[in-house]
């Protein structure tokens, strides 16, 4: 291995995801794919003893949390820049991983270019983070959370139905729009329809928002 070369690993249980980052990686020259982890277990394996320059995550792993995972490399190898690559936008796992020592944050559904300049950009001090993501983390910091009587006189304007708290508990917890009319017996067009009223209750424009949201003024339970 070129000693000049950046060294990535990857945590990631979806094959195809992880056969498209690799592509990526193997195409540039300045980068060597150093492992490749399917499980959290293989990736405590592996990071015993070996540090790769940048770690790959992906939070929604078989066996365990990639928060675990995560934690274990910040602690273990401080020099190690973790850039969590994620289906979960909402604010309780960006949070926690950012907290646990990850420096960038990145959502599947929102990757609109090639994975290596975020990898450089993390090797180099950088913090990528998606649009959403990016703005979860500065309405936390510019926003507080409401004391209880102003998070009263906030729920009684804009409160949730107990349906709608419902849809958007399943949605937090990763479920699909399919899998959420199926766990609460509803229809997967009722779903779209609520989730058109839960945005324009808690004025935002997605899904990633309405949970922060939602969080954020304690109406998730």
């Amino acid at each position: 291995m070129g000693a000049s070369r950046t060294q990535v690993a990857m945590v990631e249980d979806d094959a195809d995801t992880r056969e498209r980052i690799a592509l990526s990686i193997r195409q540039q020259d300045w980068l060597e794919l150093a492992a490749t982890y399917a499980t959290g277990a293989a990736a405590f394996a592996g990071l015993q003893s070996d540090a790769p320059d940048v770690l790959l995550v992906d939070l929604g792993l078989p066996d365990m949390s990639g928060l675990e995972v995560v934690r274990f490399a910040a602690e273990r190898h401080p020099a190690c820049n973790v850039l969590v690559i994620t289906m979960f936008g909402d604010e309780a796992n960006v949070l926690a991983a950012l907290e646990a020592g990850a420096s960038g944050y990145l959502l599947k559904g929102s990757l609109t270019r090639d994975i290596t300049v975020d990898i450089r950009d993390i090797r180099d001090g950088g913090s990528p983070l998606s649009p959403v993501v990016a703005r979860q983390v500065l309405r936390r910091l510019q926003r507080p959370a409401p004391g209880r009587s102003e998070a009263r006189e906030e729920e009684g304007e804009t409160g949730l139905s107990a349906r709608e708290i419902e849809i958007l508990n399943a949605i937090s917890r990763g479920f699909s729009y399919a899998e959420s009319a199926a766990i609460l017996g509803i229809s997967v067009s009722t779903v779209h329809t609520h989730l058109k009223r839960i945005y324009g209750k808690l004025a935002v424009h997605s899904k990633t928002e309405a949970v922060f949201e939602a969080n954020r003024r304690g109406l998730l339970p």
